[in-house]
């Protein structure tokens, strides 16, 4: 890992965190893609004691906002015009329904449009590195999941687990089209269930509504440090060079819903995606 390049989206807290930490331990230079720069400052000074390494940086990046993604992709590439690793980890659980920036449903915003763009605005760096690695956090909650083309706000029905289970049917689809899409280059694409992580998604900061509950059920919980086995493991993995489009739960390979592996709704995704952030084909 010596020398290797890694990005990882949503690191000021729980899995983002405890994944710079190892990937830092590991010898890898991490740049911790966060929002605000306060919290970023604060887990940057806690990843750097924890690993032991000073081979860690902060960007700021707001998944909500598409300039701030395209701004964010420009600096970067300037700076770094190589990227081995890219952990699409930031995750948000709307509780009331809410709208980005540039109109979209909250959780399929920033869980799966910010990071389709942020994702495709990197692949030229991905593409130079020697073996490139893409890691999409999922969730089971897939199963449950329908994509919504007739009403993409969930203005009419909007609930929490609906907005959160479409985004990750979302990040799989995305997974299966861009693993498609990378054929014929060094670059792979997985994504993973983490399982049922204690971490602060859900929480609001502002008003700390969710924090009763998430310690009333943090018993049950995985640590942060046991939900990122497995993205750190399809990250770094030696033997996982040729493995691409697949979803792992626990360090193994798991069957897909038929929805989730469904080319033609990936297809359809990719190109509503591609017209939504502005992107050509």
């Amino acid at each position: 890992m010596r020398g290797k390049i890694a990005l990882v989206t949503g690191a000021n807290s729980g899995m983002g965190l405890a994944t710079t930490v190892e990937l830092a331990r590991k010898g890898a230079k991490v740049i911790m893609v966060c929002r605000n720069r306060q919290r970023g400052e604060e887990a940057l000074a806690a990843a750097k004691q924890k690993s032991h390494s000073e081979d860690i940086e902060l960007m700021l990046c707001d998944l909500a906002s598409l300039e701030s993604i395209r701004s964010f992709a420009e600096e970067f590439i300037r700076i770094y015009p190589v990227l081995d690793i890219l952990i699409n980890n930031a995750g948000v659980v709307t509780i009331k329904r809410q709208l980005t920036k540039d109109g979209f449903e909250m959780d399929l915003g920033v869980n799966h449009l910010g990071h389709f763009l942020l994702t495709n605005l990197l692949l030229e760096p991905l593409k130079a590195a020697e073996q490139g690695r893409i890691v999409v956090v999922a969730s089971g909650a897939y199963k449950i999941g329908a994509l919504h083309y007739e009403d993409p706000t969930l203005a009419r029905r909007f609930n929490p687990a609906k907005a959160y289970a479409r985004s990750k049917l979302a990040n799989i689809l995305f997974t299966k089209e861009l693993a498609a899409r990378l054929q014929g280059t060094r670059v792979t694409v997985n994504c993973v269930h983490p399982g049922a992580v204690g971490t602060n998604i859900g929480v609001n900061r502002e008003t700390g509504f969710g924090k009763s509950i998430l310690k009333l059920l943090s018993y049950f919980f995985l640590t942060p440090e046991e939900g990122a086995d497995t993205a750190i493991y399809l990250a770094t993995e030696p033997d996982l060079q040729e493995v691409t489009g697949q979803y792992y739960y626990r360090r193994k390979n798991q069957e897909l819903t038929p929805r989730a592996q469904n080319k033609q709704e990936a297809q359809r995704l990719w190109q509503w995606s591609q017209e939504q952030v502005g992107l050509s084909n």
